[in-house]
């Protein structure tokens, strides 16, 4: 018994890790000056089909199933030697990785999808508006290359912009959460900047409205 309350504590003390950043081990400089197609039609093709396998209604928001994801790509603190100024997100297309810059010459890195090739983006933006388990209303340009979508999706578990979205500037581009953790890291939507469930949360409680946002290939 005492060797299974060990073991227990031990997993309870792993999973309260990934929910903060840790500091990375060196400095590391990300620059070297030291819309999306949600739905792959072989899993979303069938009516029934439930990315977490709870039972419930498409559309039910945070009660309607818990949320159990790890990320598969740890958060850091990291050194980040830059002009911008604190509060600013900055995103790295060819590194797979977003930075919310802090004081001191630091920021935190999270890992990130970003647009397929043909899809990717640069510039910058300002944050508009933020929303907590966001609907989706796929744009005309996506429903033309996939016909098969629903037209509207009510925020919840299964909804393909996860927990929280962050929208750019007066673009139809997000900063959102994900129902598909494991394509974080990859280059497979039409332009949005996609999170796990459990970061895009985290940033989104540091993220102001207004906020500058600064893509980069």
């Amino acid at each position: 018994m005492k060797t299974l309350a060990t073991a227990f504590a031990g997993m309870m003390g792993a999973c309260l890790l990934v929910s903060t950043p840790v500091l990375a081990a060196s400095s590391y400089d990300p620059f070297g000056t030291g819309g999306d197609d949600y739905y792959p039609e072989t899993e979303y093709s069938q009516p029934s089909y439930n990315p977490y396998g709870y039972q419930g209604t498409v559309g039910q928001g945070a009660q309607a199933a818990p949320q159990a994801q790890v990320a598969p790509i740890p958060r850091e603190i990291v050194s980040f030697r830059s002009e911008y100024k604190p509060g600013t997100v900055v995103v790295s297309t060819a590194e797979r990785r977003l930075y919310f810059v802090m004081p001191n010459g630091e920021a935190i890195r999270y890992g990130v999808g970003v647009g397929r090739p043909g899809f990717t983006w640069s510039g910058t933006k300002t944050v508009t508006a933020k929303r907590e388990w966001p609907s989706w209303t796929p744009p005309a340009a996506m429903i033309a290359r996939r016909p098969d979508l629903p037209r509207y999706m009510a925020g919840g578990v299964e909804n393909p912009l996860g927990a929280r979205a962050m929208y750019i500037g007066n673009t139809e581009y997000r900063i959102h959460g994900s129902n598909e953790p494991d394509t974080i890291g990859q280059a497979v939507s039409s332009g949005c900047i996609r999170m796990t469930n459990d970061d895009v949360t985290d940033l989104y409680e540091r993220v102001k409205v207004g906020a500058k946002v600064v893509v980069l290939n």
